[in-house]
């Protein structure tokens, strides 16, 4: 009997660990990625989990123990430099780039294609047909939806489900270890940071540097610079691009005005402890994230599944994105082993990752209350009120402990 055929779209980390799982279980998987270039340097730093530790191992992983950089501590900072907080949390930070490069080093080149734009999914009860803007199709028994934030298959099927903005930004960016400071490097680089300044949060870690490099001296600092900013009175200014284009949902990072970085770098300064503004005065190249969510009403459409950010979007103060879509692929695959009728098999997938999905997106929600320019209910202010403080800060943030 001929195998099944997969089709996943996306050839980021939701859609390797989709095209992994399923291949352990005997499906013939092809994944289609839409850029025409190889994937490398997108995204930045990834907090590790348990979990996601175990999906690791589970696709074929064992032995890559140097994932990235440890750390026991977490430390909090005011804005004036004075020790706020110490708290002992072991964790193993690492990046995009280095997880990816895993996952695409145990994937087969001939069942990767780059250049795929998918533009439509069209299906029928004897298979689901992908089609591309090349005019090519693609046809299997299942389409694994990992197109991402922006995800054309979550909008072919529930088009009134929109990423919501939050009401904060975060600046973000990552700095060589050579280039830190001594001062700040001896308080930070081996910690988990934090710094609170009144309606904001700075965090910051430590990450392989360039090609995966783990020798102290060459690895690279990851920060992450939440702020309130109105999304009519101020966010279209800092989505205006140099030559005066106002971008909808982000901005590419070499578009960014050289007077909003100024002013950023300014207002660290005045803000945020020395040692984390000098690292932001180090960083050559900051990039501009206004922050979404989007809660999904349905997973499963027929034959078609939606895994990771296609499905959910969660702010980042989990940081649990990665982890939760490496738990989807891993409930798909096991709910399709389950199940030979694939619209059952993806029905029963949906009704168990809908609830973690929702439970993650209302969680992340209530960390981040606390730096959003207009709190719209109670259940707001009261989650800003809970968690903002130092050790509620340290205790929650970027763990599933909840």
């Amino acid at each position: 009997m001929a195998a099944r055929r997969a089709l996943v779209v996306g050839g980021s980390l939701g859609g390797l660990f989709a095209a992994l799982t399923l291949q352990q279980r005997g499906w013939d998987v092809q994944v289609f990625e839409r850029s025409g270039q190889k994937l490398s340097g997108r995204g930045a730093g990834i907090v590790t989990h348990p979990e996601l530790w175990n999906i690791l191992e589970a696709v074929g992983l064992q032995g890559e123990r140097d994932l990235g950089v440890a750390v026991t501590d977490r430390i909090t900072l005011a804005p004036d430099g004075e020790l706020l907080g110490l708290r002992h949390c072991p964790q193993v930070l690492t990046s995009w780039d280095r997880v990816f490069s895993l996952l695409r080093g145990i994937w087969p080149d001939d069942r990767y294609h780059l250049g795929h734009d998918l533009r439509q999914v069209s299906q029928d009860d004897s298979g689901v047909v992908a089609h591309f803007a090349d005019g090519s199709t693609a046809r299997g028994d299942l389409l694994v939806a990992c197109d991402g934030f922006r995800s054309v298959v979550r909008q072919q099927y529930l088009g009134d489900a929109q990423p919501l903005y939050a009401g904060y930004i975060a600046w973000r960016g990552l700095v060589q270890e050579a280039d830190i400071p001594a001062f700040a490097h001896e308080m930070l680089f081996e910690r988990f940071g934090f710094c609170l300044p009144e309606h904001e949060q700075l965090i910051g870690y430590p990450v392989a540097g360039a090609n995966d490099d783990m020798r102290p001296g060459h690895r690279r600092y990851n920060f992450v610079w939440y702020r309130p900013v109105h999304e009519t009175e101020e966010l279209p200014r800092f989505l205006t691009d140099i030559n005066g284009h106002t971008h909808s949902l982000s901005i590419p990072p070499p578009l960014i005005r050289p007077e909003i970085i100024a002013e950023m770098r300014a207002d660290a300064v005045h803000r945020l402890a020395p040692e984390f503004a000098a690292i932001i005065r180090a960083t050559k190249q900051p990039f501009l994230q206004p922050i979404y969510d989007l809660e999904t009403p349905q997973m499963a459409f027929g034959r078609v599944a939606l895994v990771g950010d296609a499905a959910f979007v969660i702010r980042p103060h989990v940081g649990a994105g990665v982890t939760k879509a490496a738990e989807d692929a891993a409930v798909l695959a096991a709910s399709l082993e389950e199940n030979a009728d694939v619209a059952v098999a993806l029905r029963s997938f949906e009704a168990l990752r809908l609830v973690a999905g929702r439970r993650i997106v209302q969680r992340a929600r209530h960390l981040g209350a606390y730096m959003q320019a207009v709190l719209k209910s109670d259940e707001e202010r009261e989650a800003a009120e809970r968690h903002h403080t130092p050790e509620a800060v340290m205790a929650e943030t970027a763990l599933l402990n909840f």
